[in-house]
């Protein structure tokens, strides 16, 4: 028996998939079901099913960032979806399973053999890093905030208020326009690649910064900048050409 659980912002979506599911797949077992994100990721890590349908498009934490945020990713995975024609063009070119909505009972039947005959090797996992990043970028402009996972709970900002996060080892810690200062419980490339090209620039294998609050660049060494608090940070050698370019200085 297959361990299921249905993550959707919408009861009536997670009823009519479970409905499909007692009466179409009968290896399936369905766990436990979630309409707010934020508890699906402690139920996911808890629970640590065998498949999760997961809907990409949920309020505030949509189904991409979910993913981005579990410490659990042992699972088979079918994205459900009613609509974004791009993401079901990735998962396609992945070998991800998605159904649309509403879901038709043949292609239920059809993915639930796909995962059956995977026999738990885990294949859409392994594979959804691949595509997870450049959906979410791509799709950012429809993002307002994106999820800082603290200790305790998950906090979610705009990028825009966002001055610098700096790496400290396995945490990074994300630092305010508005002076707050917030250590997330995941590394500094996590971050990067939450955060938008357009905005933000790493500058040093330890910091990140957002470009329009740049108000100096120093030329000494690598470099140095100057941001909108005063605060100095350094920019690695490495790093010095991408952020000239940026900042549109020869």
């Amino acid at each position: 028996m297959i361990k299921a659980v249905i993550v959707d912002d919408e009861q009536l979506a997670i009823e009519s998939l479970q409905w499909e599911i007692e009466n179409f797949s009968q290896d399936i077992k369905v766990v436990e079901t979630f309409t707010n994100p934020k508890e699906a990721i402690s139920g996911i890590n808890y629970l640590k099913p065998d498949l999760v349908f997961l809907d990409i498009e949920m309020p505030e934490i949509d189904g991409f960032q979910l993913l981005q945020l579990l410490d659990y990713k042992n699972f088979d995975l079918i994205i459900t979806t009613a609509y974004n024609q791009y993401a079901i063009q990735a998962f396609k070119a992945n070998a991800i399973d998605y159904l649309l909505k509403p879901v038709d009972p043949d292609d239920l039947i059809q993915a639930v053999e796909k995962v059956k005959n995977r026999s738990g090797s885990n294949f859409a996992t392994k594979n959804i890093e691949t595509v997870l990043n450049k959906l979410v970028k791509n799709n950012f402009d429809r993002q307002k905030k994106i999820p800082l996972p603290l200790n305790h709970k998950i906090i979610l900002v705009e990028p825009d208020n966002i001055l610098y996060c700096k790496s400290d080892g396995s945490y990074t810690t994300v630092y305010m326009c508005n002076g707050e200062d917030h250590l997330v419980s995941k590394n500094i490339k996590y971050i990067e690649d939450l955060l938008p090209l357009s905005h933000f620039i790493r500058i040093h294998k330890s910091y990140i910064v957002n470009l329009f609050e740049i108000k100096e660049f120093i030329k000494q060494s690598g470099g140095e900048i100057v941001l909108s608090n005063d605060r100095i940070i350094p920019v690695s050698r490495s790093h010095r050409k991408q952020l000239l370019k940026a900042l549109n200085i020869s």
